[in-house]
């Protein structure tokens, strides 16, 4: 689970060595696809949380009358908006070596842990 408050990661896209990059697994493209998927786990782990914190504010009915701002709601959502992409965090997991990523050996149903090294 990511603390999202202690997220150290660039808020902007940065320009990324390549050969750092594919130094860190078997090629680039193994590189590329454990980011892609550690981002949409960041991602779906972000929703998840951001919909449970917003959903105690969920009324019931849904008279226009009664939709009125409320403070707490609006911080929480500029929040989460402040917060690095899911791409951009699951990158800089991935450069600091926090993620660990496994291969299936098609021939023997093996699976080898690769640390990020």
């Amino acid at each position: 689970m990511v603390d999202f408050k202690k997220v150290k990661a660039p808020n902007n896209t940065t320009t990324r060595d390549v050969a750092d990059l594919a130094a860190k697994a078997s090629n680039i493209y193994e590189a590329v696809a454990v980011i892609g998927k550690r981002a949409n786990q960041i991602s779906v782990e972000m929703k998840e949380e951001l919909s449970s914190k917003l959903l105690e504010f969920a009324s019931c009915t849904d008279n226009l009358e009664e939709i009125f701002e409320n403070r707490e709601q609006i911080e929480i959502s500029k929040f989460y908006e402040r917060i690095p992409k899911p791409v951009l965090i699951a990158t800089q997991e991935f450069e600091n070596g926090e993620i660990v990523f496994k291969h299936a050996n098609e021939e023997t149903d093996e699976i080898s842990e690769s640390p990020i090294k």
